[in-house]
């Protein structure tokens, strides 16, 4: 019943099936990151390009980019 119980645990240990879905659920996170950061950046900009505008064009500068 112990050698059944170790060669059990051996054999989980072994085991690399579960590993690629966690590789995957990472890749996945880090590609979300990254569209966050890229998101967030281009929306800055085009806030700033957009009150630049407005200014130019005699508007109100008190429009705010969060």
């Amino acid at each position: 019943m112990k050698n059944q119980f170790f060669s059990g645990v051996v054999r989980f240990l072994r085991d690399e099936e579960g590993a690629a879905a966690v590789e995957y659920g990472l890749m996945a996170a880090l590609i979300a990151v990254v569209i966050v950061a890229a998101v967030t950046s281009v929306g800055n900009r085009v806030c700033e390009t957009f009150k630049t505008i407005a200014t130019t064009l005699g508007g109100t500068a008190g429009v705010t980019c969060a």
